[in-house]
Order: structure tokens, then sequence, then C-alpha cells
């Protein structure tokens, strides 16, 4: 079979095919194993143009300009041209693109879409999605319901075949705890790490709160905070600065994506307080090492933990609750939790896995 990826969105800050490599590795390694039984082509639209082949896939660079276009018919015409079996866009957000290319295609090849956290659109462009969505063989979510939602919303129509599958997966691996903790300098004998922006959305206040307050009777526990962003750091230090369980609360701050390998080894829990997610990287990732989730219940999170079996659920927003799966954590047998949570990435969230999915469906189309 042969499988064209497809974005309409141009990363002109992109100028060599090495930087892109170096920045999709969460999702090529999809690609690449595909790529073991099927020829696999990569169209990207960067500051550079030619072909490579690079792991198992072709590697099709190429600038139509420099600008976005809801008419990109040379791209749309150099995807027919590779006459493909199924063509894979990435995002739900190019409708009118989506429409052209159905029908420059024809109705044989299939298109498959995958939803890369966006949310459904309003006004014309809802429409202009549900159009798209006739023109779409299967639409890909991280979770089956985050898809229905969109089709009871009317975004996307009834008849469209809605899959669950994971967008992303993670490149990490456990590696000896011990041999971590001397990478990270992590202390305590229960260690809980988060991993985010520092947003509302992420919501780390209830997550502070819940911890210090947690804390105050477990002070062996510990947890550590990497982010990216810092919109709501003020406020986290200002909790932090009058509390007597402030200690066991460090703030990391960013670091390099390759030394999250050991973070995420060093750690026993991975926290989150997320109101909306389209997936869950950083979940997927600490899964991935062997992490227990503590996350909130939401739809993405349900998917990935397997609905709540490889660690704990609790409400988003809910200091409470959070608090209650805190103490909660302290009477799990870690070490099933942990073979739970690897054994459910390895099955569903590897890119093995997520290839061997998209390639049922593909072929059930």
């Amino acid at each position: 079979m042969k499988y064209v990826f497809l974005t309409y969105n141009h990363s002109l800050e992109v100028d060599s095919p090495e930087h892109w490599y170096k920045r999709t590795t969460l999702y090529s390694g999809v690609l690449r194993r595909l790529s073991r039984a099927n020829t696999v082509v990569n169209v990207k639209q960067i500051n550079y143009n030619g072909k490579q082949l690079y792991n198992g896939v072709d590697y099709h660079f190429v600038s139509f300009g420099k600008k976005k276009t809801y008419f990109p018919l040379k791209l749309n015409l150099h995807v027919k041209n590779l006459t493909p079996d199924v063509v894979f866009v990435q995002g739900l957000h190019n409708p009118l693109q989506v429409i052209q290319l159905r029908l420059i295609l024809g109705k044989k090849t299939k298109i498959i879409v995958q939803n890369h956290a966006e949310q459904p659109f309003t006004g014309i462009k809802k429409y202009l999605q549900r159009i798209a969505g006739y023109c779409i063989d299967a639409c890909l979510f991280a979770s089956h319901e985050m898809g229905m939602d969109w089709i009871k919303k009317g975004n996307l129509p009834v008849r469209l075949k809605i899959y669950e599958v994971m967008e992303v997966s993670s490149v990490f691996h456990t590696v000896d705890k011990q041999l971590a903790k001397k990478q990270t300098g992590v202390t305590g004998s229960q260690v809980f790490l988060w991993v985010g922006r520092l947003n509302e959305n992420k919501d780390p206040l209830t997550v502070v709160k819940a911890f210090l307050e947690f804390a105050d009777a477990n002070p062996l526990a510990h947890l550590y905070m990497i982010y990216q962003t810092n919109e709501l750091l003020s406020a986290i230090e200002e909790i932090l600065r009058g509390h007597k369980s402030k200690n066991t609360v460090t703030l990391i701050g960013e670091i390099a994506n390759d030394e999250l390998l050991y973070w995420f080894n060093s750690s026993d829990f991975i926290l989150s307080g997320s109101h909306y997610e389209g997936s869950g990287t950083a979940i997927c990732e600490a899964m991935s090492c062997g992490c227990i989730p503590i996350v909130t219940d939401i739809p993405s999170f349900r998917a990935i933990t397997d609905n709540g079996s490889c660690g704990l659920l609790y409400e988003a927003g809910n200091q409470q609750a959070l608090l209650s799966a805190l103490i909660q954590s302290q009477t799990l047998d870690k070490s099933a939790k942990r073979a739970n949570a690897l054994s459910y990435f390895n099955e569903k969230l590897s890119f093995n896995a997520i290839a061997a999915k998209i390639h049922a469906i593909a072929a059930a189309l």
C-alpha cells in the first residue's frame, strides 16, 4: 500500500531536512514502522526544496509560496501525481483544502485525517468542516469520545468513521532508576513529576495546592515541576512562600528534551491538572518509562490510561479530588501499576501499535 502523509501548514522557520527530522521525532516513528511493509511518502512545506530517503520514508520537501493559501492547487497536484492509495492529512483545521484535495484525487484514493488537539470551528468554518467530513473516509482522534463530540456538535457528519488512535508516541524507554536519579539529583522516596506549561488549562495551581496539603502528612513525597512557559509561575511561588511544606516542591523550569528520559525514570508518578488535551504527550512519554499517571478525568486521558487502570483519574479543577487520589497513591501496588502502564503503552501507544492500527484502518476502508 502507498501512503502519502500531508500537512497544509507551512513551517518556513525550518530550513533543512535535519531540522525537520529532529522536530518530529514524536511522530516520525509511526511513518518509519509503516514503511517496513508499505511505501510511505511524507510531503511537507518548509524553507527547503528537495527529496530525501530517511529511515525508510521518502520525504518530499516543497515550497510553493511563503504564505499559507486556501487554494493549494500545486500541493494537491503534487500529492495526486504520487498516485497514493491513502492520503493521510494532519489536522482537521484546513477543511477547504481537504475538499479540494478530494476533488483532485477522485473517489478511489482514501483520505484519513488525524485530529491534533484542534477543537471544532464555529460559524461558517463549522460548515466547511462538515462538508470536508463527507470527503474523508476516516478520522482519527486520541479518544473516540472526542470524535463523537465533533459529530454531536455538527462539525462532522454522522456517517464519518471515527477511530481511536493516539496522535504521537514516545522515543523514551526505561532505564535504571538509580542511574536516572544520579543524572537528575532527584531525592525522596515518593517522587511526583509535572511536565507542562504553567497556564490555566494545565491548572498547576490546583496541583500545587493539593500536593502541599498531601505533603503535610507525607513529608517524604516530593514534587518536581518542569515547564516550558511560566504564565502562572508567580502565583505558584506565592502559594509556596507561605506554606510549611514548600520544600517538598521543586521548580525546575525548562530543560532539554533529551533530559526528560532521566526525569521520567527518576519518578514514580506523573501528575497533570489539564482541563483539555488533544492527546497527552507528556503522559504518554512518562508511561513509556514506567511512571504511574495521576491525571484528570478527561476523554484523552481516559483513553491513554485505559480508563484509569494504569493509574488514577480525578475531576479536573477539584483540589479535594486530587488530594484523595494522592492519598490513594500510597496504598497502590506500585509494581503492578507500573507494569500496567508499560504494558498498555507497548500495546496501544507505541509507534508499532499506532502504525499497526493505522494500517488496519486503511486496509478496511
